[in-house]
């Protein structure tokens, strides 16, 4: 395995998929919403686009379908996704996310969260006492253009006044990974959603948190 050559300033992480297990829900919620209207999603389909935005990703989703993505037609499956994400979520954060980043909070390093998820979503999403241990967190409502863009971690870079050869980004998707590389950051992805082959422009690809641990700060570990 590959190891860490340099200490980062920062550590970024992206949400779905790494810090919650909100993927199948994700999918769930963009099948039923799309379903009515004779969209057919698959889980490739909306893992692989983990990350972009929303509004993105369906105009992405009803083209293929052929169907002229308007104002209207998008707030109605925007709504209607929404609804039932919120009926069906549970917030299951994956084993000892908490624990590993209080750890790394408390070695010194500075925690940043990237998601292609609203701000005010996050908020309902973590709970606080996880949303604190962040130094900042960069919303998919906070730039204009999401990921697989390096807008996201550019800002999160400037936000905590680091180079962003100082920062390791920790990604569980292509857009994500795309995103922190074309900022110029070292990406670490977890295969949490797709295989490993989907990740491969990463830096170094592990399957979960825990073997994460002995690369970034051995003294922290996932329990």
């Amino acid at each position: 395995m590959k190891k860490l050559k340099f200490k980062p300033e920062a550590i970024i992480f992206d949400m779905d998929g790494v810090i919650v297990d909100s993927m199948p829900y994700h999918y769930l919620a963009w099948y039923e919403a799309l379903r009515s209207y004779g969209v057919r999603v698959t889980c490739f389909d909306v893992y692989s686009k983990e990350g972009e935005r929303w509004q993105k990703s369906l105009e992405d989703f009803l083209k293929r379908a052929h169907i002229e993505p308007s104002r209207k037609i998008i707030d109605k499956i925007f709504i209607e996704r929404q609804k039932i994400f919120k009926r069906y979520f549970k917030r299951f954060i994956f084993k000892g996310v908490k624990e590993f980043l209080l750890c790394l909070k408390n070695q010194g390093y500075v925690l940043g969260l990237v998601t292609g998820t609203p701000t005010s979503e996050v908020k309902k999403i973590l709970s606080k006492n996880i949303r604190d241990l962040f130094s900042g967190i960069v919303g998919g409502d906070n730039v204009k253009k999401g990921k697989p863009n390096p807008d996201p971690y550019l800002k999160a870079a400037r936000m905590f006044k680091v180079r962003p050869g100082e920062c390791l980004v920790v990604e569980n998707a292509p857009y994500g990974i795309e995103s922190a590389k074309r900022a110029g950051m070292f990406c670490i992805a977890l295969a949490t959603s797709l295989p490993k082959e989907y990740l491969c422009r990463a830096d170094i690809v592990v399957n979960d948190l825990e073997e994460i641990t002995g690369i970034i700060e051995q003294s922290c570990r996932v329990k």
